[in-house]
């Protein structure tokens, strides 16, 4: 019983990694596209934030401040114009915020305060109600409440600490929306899917998985980041159906052979079909030292000269040591790629020299992407 048993869960293991298996190469439309229209819009606005322990803005420095609290006074029916106000108590800010799709009336959402003049810090402080405008200048929010720093700055006499960015703050469901954006995406005859990463084959593969799920030619890719969906008459009026079952799709994504290189932090990403043809490399090292050896120089005795340091110099180069040769065959996998590189003892900056080598001579291929 006990080889029966364990034949019969190898069997099992054998088939759950079988099945499992390319599943992992597979990822949701969800995650490939984004549905137009369904999207966020950004919003701005100027305020001020009042009630700083005098880490403000200075009144002589940032007159765009001064201004602001007068005009603000005057609406609450202080009169200042003309006065000398030495406050450091408020600072000016611009607040910034992300209006989700289909938000309604009433709803929250998050705002991101920061200081516009010389304010030192935002601790403590309360952002004032301030209108938050979309790009066509409409008011689509107003901000208000206490904002939340995530660093600090401490000072005395001689020395100063500042930990994170103590002008910036954060106030979570800080705006309620005001007015809605109108979308009507159950009246909606097409869909169009906007690819993230555009790609002929991959938009092509949506559009297979799409018509194969509706049983007939609904779906046609029109570019390499599009993809319209045609609705069928079976869900007309039910859109998110529609959107909940195409989304939850698999299909297999496509993308270039490509490597990117950050040259000022030394990062290299490399993808999964990048190949390099037959290719000899050569690494060398050149090592120079230089050291200081400097020689006092004393003057004959009883004569009128003065005691001097010469300078001595001891310069080298070594040209030989480390020297190596490698052969990268032909159609190489990303893996072998490294690994052969990683054999050379090749650094980051020296890697990236490498690669643009073998570009320029023609043995890689894929894109290199400088960023």
């Amino acid at each position: 019983m006990r080889p029966f048993r364990f034949l019969t869960a190898f069997a099992a293991l054998a088939i759950a990694a079988a099945t499992a298996g390319p599943a992992f190469a597979l990822s949701r439309i969800k995650d490939l596209a984004a549905i137009e229209g369904v999207r966020q819009n950004q919003l701005v606005g100027y305020g001020m934030v009042v009630g700083l322990n005098g880490t403000g803005d200075t009144l002589n420095n940032a007159p765009f401040t001064k201004q602001s609290a007068t005009a603000m006074l005057e609406r609450l029916g202080v009169n200042t114009r003309g006065a000398t106000m030495r406050t450091a108590n408020m600072a000016a800010v611009i607040v910034t915020a992300n209006l989700p799709p289909f938000s309604t009336q009433g709803t929250r959402i998050d705002v991101t305060v920061s200081s516009l003049g010389d304010a030192k810090s935002l601790q403590g402080g309360t952002l004032l109600a301030t209108p938050l405008l979309g790009a066509d200048g409409q008011v689509y929010a107003v901000g208000q409440g206490s904002l939340a720093i995530g660093g600090f700055t401490a000072s005395g006499d001689a020395a100063s600490v500042t930990r994170g960015v103590p002008t910036v703050g954060r106030i979570a469901n800080g705006a309620l929306v005001e007015r809605e954006i109108e979308f009507k995406l159950a009246a909606a005859k097409n869909l169009r899917l906007a690819l993230r990463n555009p790609d002929l084959t991959t938009a092509r593969r949506i559009a297979a998985a799409v018509n194969d799920f509706m049983g007939a030619p609904a779906a046609e890719p029109l570019d390499p980041s599009t993809v319209m969906i045609q609705v069928p008459g079976r869900y007309q009026g039910n859109m998110i159906r529609l959107l909940t079952e195409v989304e939850q799709l698999r299909v297999e994504p496509d993308n270039v052979a490509k490597i990117v290189i950050d040259e000022r932090s030394g990062v290299i990403v490399m993808g999964k079909d990048v190949r390099v043809s037959q290719v000899a490399i050569a690494q060398g090292n050149l090592t120079v030292s230089i050291s200081e050896s400097p020689v006092v120089s004393q003057p004959a005795p009883l004569s009128r000269g003065e005691t001097t340091v010469v300078p001595r110099s001891d310069v080298r180069v070594d040209t030989q040591g480390g020297n190596k040769v490698a052969v990268v065959r032909d159609g190489v996998t990303l893996k072998e790629l490294v690994d052969g590189l990683n054999a050379l003892g090749v650094g980051p900056r020296d890697l990236i020299s490498i690669l643009q080598a073998i570009k320029a001579s023609g043995a890689l291929q894929a894109e290199i992407e400088l960023i």
